[in-house]
């Protein structure tokens, strides 16, 4: 009976210590699922309209982050230029592609502003953007002044490139009135269209360099890229830091045969100013160590540098960047 007894109460000790492992290991397990849900951050990320280079770009980015940053969840939504600098503002977005004139506006308070925006950060360059003015070749447009008269095809209202198209015309002392007509296009392929038929003599956009939808028109029709002015540049320049002077390269377009220097900004990312600094710091980072794949999405971002991506244009860096290009010696 004894040695029953003892087997008895070996059972229940086993049993007991069992229940307080299995009760140590819940209680860790438990902590750590804390710790980890205390980590993890929720982000949005603003891109662009579908059919546009910001979508899939935005989800190579979501896709690097995520595996690089433990916690860190994006979720992707659709934008534009404009209303991204308006979302991460108001807080409905913690990061967004944007175009650099039309941030610097926002941060100034200029139209289609509403008031100044105070909570967008800069967070990287990516690539430039080049303002093309198109004309076909027997229209006999070789400068702004040229297109007084003129019939144009541009974006809708509040585009970035119908908003430089607007401004470059009262630079010249031109404006819409002064122009035989003007029509605002939903997408290139309608523009293209009505340039390949004669319907417009202009066609003014902004993107990358050659342009899929110039290099469409230069296949059906000669045309000619109207260069930049001095003194429109200096002026851009002197109110809107986010521009600068880019030059297409000879040979960009077919029967292209010399340089041709146009308005350019650039596309970035920006980014709320109250994200936390070591995040935003991870996010740079990675972005510098993954240009090989955001350049497979977009070839305009092949070559990128910490330095390119750190180029001053008129946006105060987030802290969490400013300490990376600090770091790797860009800023």
């Amino acid at each position: 009976m004894k040695f029953q007894t003892n087997n008895r109460l070996k059972k229940v000790v086993t049993k007991f210590s069992a229940k307080r492992t299995l009760l140590r290991v819940g209680m860790s397990l438990g902590m750590a699922a804390g710790v980890s849900l205390a980590n993890a951050q929720q982000m949005t990320l603003m891109t662009g309209p579908q059919g546009g280079v910001w979508v899939p770009l935005g989800g190579a980015l979501k896709g690097m982050w995520e595996k690089a940053i433990p916690g860190l969840s994006i979720t992707a939504t659709p934008g534009a230029g404009i209303s991204n600098v308006r979302g991460v503002d108001e807080g409905k977005a913690h990061i967004g592609f944007a175009n650099s004139n039309t941030t610097v506006d926002g941060l100034e308070g200029n139209p289609p502003y509403p008031k100044k925006v105070t909570k967008v950060c800069q967070l990287a360059n990516l690539y430039p953007q080049y303002f093309q003015v198109v004309s076909l070749a027997d229209a006999k447009i070789n400068s702004y002044a040229d297109l007084k008269g003129k019939t144009l095809v541009t974006q809708p209202k509040g585009n970035t490139g119908e908003l430089l198209t607007e401004q470059v015309l009262k630079l010249n002392g031109l404006s819409y009135q002064s122009l035989a007509k003007v029509n605002f296009q939903a997408g290139y392929t309608d523009a293209v269209s009505m340039m390949k038929d004669g319907h417009v003599q202009v066609f003014t956009l902004g993107t990358t360099a050659p342009a899929s939808s110039v290099m469409d028109l230069a296949s059906a029709r000669d045309i000619r890229l109207v260069p930049v002015d001095d003194k429109t540049m200096d002026s851009l320049k002197k109110a809107n830091p986010g521009y600068n002077r880019l030059v297409i390269k000879a040979g960009t377009y077919p029967k292209q045969d010399k340089d041709v220097a146009v308005i350019g900004y650039s596309a970035h990312l920006i980014a709320a100013c109250d994200l936390p600094e070591q995040t935003v710091y991870n996010m740079v980072k990675t972005m510098a160590a993954n240009v090989d794949a955001m350049s497979a999405v977009n070839k305009a971002i092949a070559g990128l540098t910490p330095k390119d991506m750190a180029i001053d244009i008129g946006i105060p860096l987030h802290p969490g960047a400013a300490k990376f290009y600090k770091e790797v010696g860009a800023r």
